[in-house]
């Protein structure tokens, strides 16, 4: 061989070295299964960088906490155990007040108001994910939160004593507002927990309750809409210096077009999956204006409790919020 094509060969070699060096193979755990508008959003958003890459970066979803326990997800992206992943913002309120914006009933109650909030919430929410070492990539809202029950419920006094599920600190504390016992139930377990008496009733999405068959263990789905959730995608922070350029650039444009998704398909979803619940013989109410009066009690409650904990933070996102 001459010393040009040796060269040429070497040159090669080096380049596919330089390529492969360059090559990110990243995992993101999620909490939720295949079936729930997040995760087949966060697919989407996997296909989309690796597309936008040309296949040098590869992110691969492990949807229905197969890879790590929802409550464990923070902590995973925040050590680099892995690169990203998808959380209930609600399930990181005991890390700062921020993180319990959008588990406080009555607060938003229509999508609408569900991204003022939002847009209020996401400067002080990602100062304090900064300081945990993560950056926010993007949410996905959930439908709004509404009751199930085994029987009908007219006034807090029917729920009285019951178990409810319970998922974030709010919930908890909301569980004991209402005169209940909060039992902590993560998605997956939910049919069981009902099934053996673990708990009598729940407030979730009417896509938590599609997906989870609610028809086969409980019979009333009371719409009192009392506020909209979210999902957050967030990236270990040193991970995403470590990436050139246009893997970075990929990363954020794939994420503001997840989040866009997310906020159309929800009020969709919403819709769909409420109608399932009624095709499956599970009845479906509006609440009563004495139930709904009682509950914005509790919200106003919980709202006043919110801001005691984080003064500056809280009062600052109402401020903006209530403009």
């Amino acid at each position: 061989m001459t010393a040009k094509k040796l060269l040429v060969s070497a040159c090669l070699i080096g380049g596919l070295s330089a390529s492969a060096a360059q090559a990110e193979k990243w995992n993101m755990p999620t909490p939720y299964g295949d079936a729930n508008l997040p995760t087949q959003i966060a697919y989407e958003f996997a296909e989309e960088v690796k597309a936008k890459t040309n296949g040098a970066m590869s992110i691969t979803v492990h949807s229905g906490a197969s890879l790590i326990e929802h409550p464990e997800i923070p902590r995973a992206v925040k050590t680099g155990q892995v690169q990203l992943g998808e959380v209930f913002i609600g399930i990181m309120g005991n890390t700062h007040p921020v993180f319990k914006h959008d588990n406080i009933p009555f607060l938003a109650t229509t999508y609408d108001d569900a991204e003022k909030l939002w847009a209020a919430t996401k400067p002080e929410l990602e100062k304090q994910l900064a300081k945990e070492g993560m950056q926010l990539l993007y949410t996905v809202p959930w439908p709004a939160q509404s009751l199930y029950t085994k029987i009908p419920v007219n006034t807090l006094a029917d729920l009285k004593g019951l178990k409810m599920r319970a998922y974030s600190p709010s919930t908890s504390r909301l569980a004991d507002l209402m005169g209940t016992t909060p039992v902590t139930i993560q998605v997956p377990e939910i049919p069981q927990a009902f099934s053996t008496g673990i708990v009598d009733a729940m407030i979730t999405s009417p896509s938590t309750g599609v997906n989870g068959q609610a028809w086969d263990y409980l019979g009333h789905y009371n719409a009192i809409n009392a506020w909209i959730p979210k999902n957050i995608v967030v990236v270990n922070s040193r991970a995403f210096k470590r990436l050139d350029k246009s893997m970075q650039d990929a990363l954020v444009e794939a994420a503001a077009n997840a989040e866009a998704k997310g906020w159309k398909g929800v009020r969709v979803k919403a819709t769909e999956d409420t109608q399932s619940l009624a095709e499956h013989g599970i009845t479906v109410t509006e609440p009563s204006a004495e139930l709904v009066q009682e509950l914005k009690q509790i919200g106003e409650v919980m709202i006043k409790e919110w801001q005691d904990e984080a003064p500056e933070e809280v009062s600052a996102i109402l401020n903006q919020y209530n403009q």
